[in-house]
């Protein structure tokens, strides 16, 4: 989680294992695609940067937060992936949905993790404006993606 004391792009590189033998699958949310395209845009290079050759990253879209659940789900059987990074970001508005979205995808990913072979990483930036997506996507704050490319990369060795 970014805060005044953490940056999401900022990380020990000796402590993230080689990653030139993994395989990743990427789930990426088409809504909000300015913060989700730089999410997975940060996923990507730091994947690479430890190892990773972009034949062996694999991503997919779906329309929106809650699929990421479905797209997830379906890596898990068929991909044959190291870990899996799902990328999204929903921006609170005036309505109820916002609580009902990030709830969902929260207890859908969680399952997964609790029910598959493969690890799941959970990049769903929950935001109360853009400005916060921003700041939380390549921002002064970093950049998720980085930090969930570093998560998978350290659970596919777990």
């Amino acid at each position: 989680m970014a805060t005044s004391l953490h940056n999401l792009s900022e990380y020990d590189l000796n402590s993230v294992p080689d990653a030139s033998n993994m395989n990743f699958g990427i789930v990426v949310s088409e809504w909000n695609p300015e913060i989700t395209g730089a999410l997975l845009d940060g996923a990507v290079k730091t994947l690479e940067k430890h190892g990773t050759l972009p034949e062996n990253i694999h991503v997919k879209t779906v329309p929106g937060s809650y699929e990421l659940i479905y797209g997830a789900h379906q890596m898990t059987l068929n991909g044959g992936y190291d870990a899996i990074i799902v990328l999204g970001c929903v921006i609170r508005g005036d309505t109820p949905h916002f609580d009902y979205i990030c709830e969902g995808v929260t207890n859908g990913i969680a399952r997964l993790n609790a029910t598959s072979e493969t690890p799941v990483v959970f990049g769903l930036l929950t935001t109360n404006n853009l400005e916060q997506a921003k700041e939380r996507s390549g921002g002064k704050l970093g950049n998720k993606g980085d930090e969930c490319a570093v998560v998978a990369i350290k659970m596919a060795k777990f």
